[in-house]
């Protein structure tokens, strides 16, 4: 269940046409629990520390049980000892691991402009990242 697409949408995308109007799956989720956001398909599982720059993946993603509960909101890097937010982290596609997102279902198409990312993200006063997910 979501929010209905409405015609305001048109003015925060690069593809308007693209928009979902008319199909069955459409609106906007609003999530407020701890949730992991990675593309569904074609997902390398790959990401690196910002202090050593050395690929550290398998490791990140496997903390994760950790993360998820909320033990922790912090990962340490096994290459340097570096210790920084999940979302410090360099992934090679966009990731996010928030309490908070927002799904917008079938809007891939249309794709976002920038300027609505930025104003989004000035708004929450938190980075924001968008992961592009086909199912």
């Amino acid at each position: 269940m979501g929010h209905a697409i409405a015609d305001g949408a048109r003015a925060v995308v690069l593809h308007p046409q693209a928009l979902p109007f008319g199909e069955p799956i459409n609106g906007l989720e609003i999530i407020t629990k701890r949730c992991i956001y990675t593309p569904a398909k074609g997902f390398l599982g790959e990401a690196g520390c910002a202090e050593c720059r050395k690929e550290i993946g398998e490791a990140l993603f496997e903390s994760l049980e950790e993360w998820m509960p909320g033990r922790t909101d912090n990962f340490t890097c096994p290459e340097c000892g570096h210790e920084d937010d999940i979302n410090g982290f360099l992934f090679l596609q966009e990731c996010g691991f928030s309490n908070l997102g927002f799904i917008f279902n079938n809007w891939a198409e249309a794709g976002f402009k920038q300027s609505f990312i930025d104003e989004f993200a000035d708004w929450l006063d938190q980075p924001v990242s968008w992961v592009k997910v086909e199912l």
